[in-house]
Order: structure tokens, then C-alpha cells, then sequence
């Protein structure tokens, strides 16, 4: 179906603009880029049938599988109409297409955004308290599914044809269809509060699998957050200039559709436990340059502003010796801040490790300073006590077979 959709898009094109013109529509925004750009979606297909054929028992594999189908339908929809706008009266029933599209974005998110959360990782639900709410998020979905296929009315950017599903003399389903969405958060936010509940009372390789979708779900959420908050606030400026968006800003929402594909990269990793436990090293180093890189920037920018602010007070004039200058506090800056932020994110995050480590040195130290061997095994004990944590420690000396009354401790 994707690559059925390639070829409409390709054909489409070729019906719309001249061949001289064809070469805008291949970057990042272009009728090809918005078509490519959905292949992450793709991953949830991949991942899917992975986990499915793997793990058949587990309904985490059929979600992504069945969430995948519904978005790679929902992109050859819209090349299907896109074409059929293209070509008038090429294909056959473009309306009934385009109408079938307007509502088949709700099972793929309701699936992802409730379900694939509310069964992670085990493919059960975290106690039978939860049964009302999986019930109800299934009738939520199914009633928004018929409110928006059977809202009458004009279907978008069809030139006013009006709904062939539509049940005419019914305006109150269009109006239904402005609040009963709303819903649908609604029930994700209780999924995402049973995740956090099931992560506190979990331990050892369930607490590592949710940790991996926590952490591909925080990167698209930040993303998004980003994406929306630079769109609302530099969209219009530029639209208004120029009527374009700036190439970066394309590029941040390209990227930000990107960040979809991490989470059925994370929840295979997760289901499949392929290098399970290197999640705390991705989370760690994530918080630690993520948090670099966002204060160098602010860095970076603060300072070229107040050099060129004294400059213009000095000289009368801007000059380029603020960025140069800028660049060299951002290089001396670098490595110290990269190493405090390190030890921050150790302290406040990582406490034990943090400690272990810490304990682990100061032994170590110790170590070569001592000589009692009593006093050493007591200390060695304590060490793997405090930074391992187990149940039970015992130290066994094999007795020196010169020393005959050495005993085994």
C-alpha cells in the first residue's frame, strides 16, 4: 500500500506541475517529502510482525501490526484523492475514499496511545481495576470512528462535495464530533497513569522494558512540544514576510514525525530484550548532552547578544568579533560543563550508582593504604553490601598452605 501511494503521489505530480517544476516537490515539505516522511510509520508494521511472529501470545506485536496497517492506508488514501483531484474521473469513487479517511486516524491512535500502553510489556492489564477503562476507551473509539464517518457535511479540500456516508438532517453528529474526541486523551492519560503505577510496584527486567518506551515516548513528546511552540511563534512571521516557512522550521516538523518510529523501535527492544539493560546508559547520556547542548545554545546566543549590544555602545556598529568570541567561550566551556552536568545528573538521578561508585574509591583507596587483613574483609564486605545489595554475603579466604592455622572466614 505505501509503495502504491509513492506511485500516485509520482503520477499526481506529473499531472499538476510542469517537469521544470517537479524538483521543489521532492525536498523536505513537498508533496514527495510528506509522503517519505511516513515511512517511520512503517516501522510499526516491521516491529509488529516481528513481535507477532515471535511472540505470538503477547498483543503488544498485533497492535503495532494493526496500527501500522491503519496509517499506511491512511497515506494511500491520501495520495488516492490526491490523484483523483488531479485527474478528474481517472479513478472511481474518490469521495467515498476521501470520506473513509476522515475517520481512520482513530484506531491507530487510540491503539497506540491507550492500549499499547495500558497492556505494556506483558500484554496484560496491570490489575482487573482496569478492565472499565480498556472497555470504555473501546466504545470511545468506536463512537468517534461512526461520528465522523457519518457526520454530514463537506469533506475538506474537495471543492465542497459533501459526504456520501453523511446522514443528512442529523447536524448534531457534526457538532458531537467537535466534542466527543476529546475523549480519546482523556483515556490515554489514565493509560499513561497505569504505566506509571505499574513501573513503581515492578522490578528488575520489567521496570528495563518500560523504561524504553518511557524514554521514546518522552523524546516525542518533547519533540512535539518543540515543534509546536517554534511553529505558533516564527509560522506567522514568516508566512507573513515571505508566505513560506523557513527551511529549519520544515525540518524540525520532518523531524519531529521521525521521532514516531522510536516507539516501535523501543517497545521490540523491549518486548524482544535485545540489549535490554543499556537503557540507564541511553537515558544517562540523553539527560547529560541534551541538557549540554540546550545550555550551550542558550550560551551561544546570550552571548553574541550582549557582544553585539556593547559593541554597538562602544563602536557604534555591530561586529562579527561576537560570534567569534561566543564560539570560543561555547569550545572553553565545553568540557567542564559537559563534566558538572554529568555529575549532577549522577547525584540527582543515579543516586546509588552514584554512591556505589563513590564507595567503591574511597575502598579502593583504602585498600592500599591498609595491612590488616581482618579490618579489609569487614570493609570488603561492607563495600558489596552497600553497592550490590544482596540478600546474603559470605567472604571465603583460601588458608595459606604455609600457615596452618589460618581458618577459612
Amino acid at each position: 500500500m505505501f509503495v502504491a501511494g509513492a506511485i500516485l503521489t509520482i503520477l499526481s505530480l506529473y499531472e499538476t506541475a510542469p517537469a521544470a517544476q517537479l524538483s521543489s516537490d521532492w525536498g523536505s515539505g513537498g508533496a514527495i517529502g510528506n509522503l517519505l516522511i511516513l515511512a517511520p510509520f512503517l516501522a510499526f508494521t516491521i516491529v509488529g510482525a516481528l513481535i507477532a511472529s515471535r511472540r505470538p501470545e503477547n498483543p503488544i506485536g498485533w497492535i503495532c501490526l494493526v496500527a501500522g496497517l491503519f496509517w499506511t492506508l491512511i497515506a494511500l488514501d491520501d495520495q488516492y484523492t490526491a490523484y483523483a483531484l488531479a485527474t478528474t474521473g481517472a479513478v472511481l469513487f474518490p469521495a467515498a475514499v476521501a470520506a473513509l479517511s476522515q475517520w481512520l486516524w482513530v484506531p491507530p491512535v487510540g491503539l497506540l496511545s491507550i492500549y499499547l500502553i495500558l497492556l505494556f510489556p506483558d500484554g496484560r492489564l496491570p490489575s482487573r481495576r482496569w478492565r472499565p477503562l480498556a472497555w470504555f476507551s473501546g466504545a470511545v473509539m468506536v463512537v468517534v470512528s461512526l461520528a465522523i464517518a457519518l457526520a454530514p457535511g463537506p469533506l475538506p479540500d474537495l471543492g465542497g462535495v459533501r459526504n456520501p456516508f453523511g446522514l443528512e438532517g442529523y447536524s448534531w453528529i457534526a457538532e458531537a464530533t467537535n466534542v466527543i474526541p476529546a475523549l480519546l486523551p482523556l483515556c490515554a492519560l489514565a493509560s499513561a497513569l497505569s504505566l506509571v503505577l505499574r513501573y513503581r510496584r515492578s522490578g528488575g527486567e520489567e521496570r528495563e522494558q518500560i523504561k524504553w518506551i518511557a524514554l521514546a515516548g518522552s523524546f516525542v513528546g518533547l519533540m512535539s512540544l518543540i515543534t509546536v511552540v517554534s511553529t505558533l511563534i516564527f509560522a506567522p512571521l514568516f508566512l507573513g514576510a515571505t508566505g513560506t516557512q523557513p527551511l529549519w522550521l520544515v525540518v524540525l516538523q520532518d523531524v519531529e514525525l521521525l521521532s514516531f518510529a522510536g516507539i516501535p523501535v523501543a517497545v521490540g527492544i523491549a518486548i524482544l530484550r535485545y540489549r535490554l539493560y543499556d537503557i540507564d546508559v541511553i537515558i544517562n547520556r540523553t539527560l547529560v548532552y541534551g541538557s549540554l547542548t540546550a545550555t550551550l545554545i542558550a550560551l551561544y546566543f546570550g552571548g553574541v547578544v550582549v557582544l553585539q549590544r556593547l559593541f554597538v555602545v562602544l563602536t557604534g556598529q555591530q561586529s562579527t568579533l561576537a560570534v567569534v568570541a561566543s564560539t570560543l567561550l561555547i569550545a572553553a566551556l565545553f568540557s567542564p560543563l559537559r563534566r558538572r552536568i554529568q555529575a549532577f545528573i549522577d547525584r540527582r538521578f543515579y543516586r546509588k550508582k552514584y554512591d556505589a561508585r563513590k564507595t567503591l574509591e574511597a575502598f579502593s583507596t583504602k585498600l592500599r593504604e591498609g595491612a590488616d587483613l581482618d579490618a579489609l574483609s569487614n570493609d570488603l564486605v561492607e563495600v558489596v553490601r552497600e553497592t550490590m545489595q544482596p540478600a546474603h554475603v559470605s567472604l571465603w579466604l583460601r588458608p595459606d598452605s604455609t600457615s596452618e592455622g589460618e581458618q577459612a572466614v
